[in-house]
């Protein structure tokens, strides 16, 4: 008996050894939180994808979390309050919120810092085949989801309405939904069109168009090409015919970049060993989704719209990017 309590004590100090160097190994990952946006969307891949390969790669330092979130403001404001390790946020967004203009107007977010580029995001217009909305000038009068409040996607709409002279407020009968609502509304009849900034080929455009008949608009008036021209955030692009079910022709839009951003208050370090851990299993992400094929180390350090992070600036040194 005084054997067998013995062999007890003993495994139960093991197994206490054992949980307490558990817990240790644990308590010293730091735990890190990256904003993507609709679940639907490219942004939530992004995420998620740089989470993992964190988690694949570096799980003895980091436990990285990718969630979705309300989009581009919304993640940079919660990157300044900490509340975000890092976020992503379109291009346009990112200088914005650097030089305090548009939602930051009069107060700049000083701290706000790039990391890397991802993918290029054009901004689309999606409607019903049977909509009698053939550009962007026949929403007058239509049911239109512009975005969410907080959505870098809501400000390109509201750009697009107001160079094409459409007042959002009296013009159209405008929605706020979030992009996987808005798709399902599309579907279903709710709405006749949506605005939506993303890299192709995207599900929240794949779904309804694999469902109803569907079209995109053209955004490509002289007024839109005038406004990207002295913007360097932006330029133009094409969805090329056949990326969508049923849409047989190029459509022509501008477009942003999806960047990934950080506070200044984010550690060197951690910052820096993020970025290696992406750049040298960059054919991992590629593989990953659709909008990342395209992904080169020099694409994508284009677009950052707000100073370099001093960590992700020390390894593009040490490459000879910089």
């Amino acid at each position: 008996m005084k054997k067998f309590m013995l062999g007890v004590a003993g495994a139960a100090a093991l197994a206490l050894t054992l949980g307490a160097g558990t817990h240790s190994a644990q308590a010293q990952q730091q735990n890190l939180l990256v904003g993507g946006g609709s679940v639907t969307g490219v942004y939530y891949q992004v995420a998620l994808q740089v989470c993992n390969l964190v988690n694949k790669y570096a799980s003895d330092k980091y436990n990285c979390v990718g969630r979705p979130a309300l989009g581009s403001v919304f993640n940079i404001n919660a990157v300044n309050r900490g509340l975000l390790d890092f976020g992503v946020a379109q291009s346009d967004r990112n200088w914005q919120a650097a030089n305090g203009a548009a939602d930051w107007k009069g107060k700049p977010v000083g701290k706000l810092r790039s990391v890397f580029s991802m993918h290029p995001e054009a901004v689309l217009l999606m409607t019903r085949a049977d909509s009698g909305i053939s550009s962007v000038s026949d929403l007058k009068g239509k049911r239109v989801n512009i975005g969410n409040p907080g959505s870098g996607q809501r400000g390109n709409a509201e750009d697009v309405l107001r160079i094409y002279g459409i007042d959002k407020d009296k013009d159209i009968d405008a929605e706020g939904l979030q992009q996987h609502d808005a798709s399902r509304a599309l579907i279903d009849r709710k709405i006749d069109a949506f605005f939506y900034t993303v890299g192709n080929p995207s599900a929240a455009i794949t779904e309804p168009a694999n469902s109803t008949k569907t079209d995109l608009i053209p955004i490509n008036s002289q007024g839109i090409r005038d406004f990207i021209a002295d913007k360097p955030y932006y330029v133009m692009t094409k969805i090329p015919a056949g990326t969508y079910k049923g849409i047989d022709h190029d459509t022509e839009t501008y477009a942003v970049k999806a960047t990934v951003v950080a506070s200044s208050d984010a550690s060197e370090q951690m910052v820096y060993d993020v970025v290696k851990l992406v750049f040298e299993n960059l054919d991992e992400l590629k593989q990953t989704h659709a909008a990342f094929r395209i992904l080169t180390p020099k694409d994508m350090l284009e677009g950052l719209s707000a100073p370099l992070h001093p960590g992700a600036e020390r390894y593009y040194k040490e490459r000879g990017w910089l």
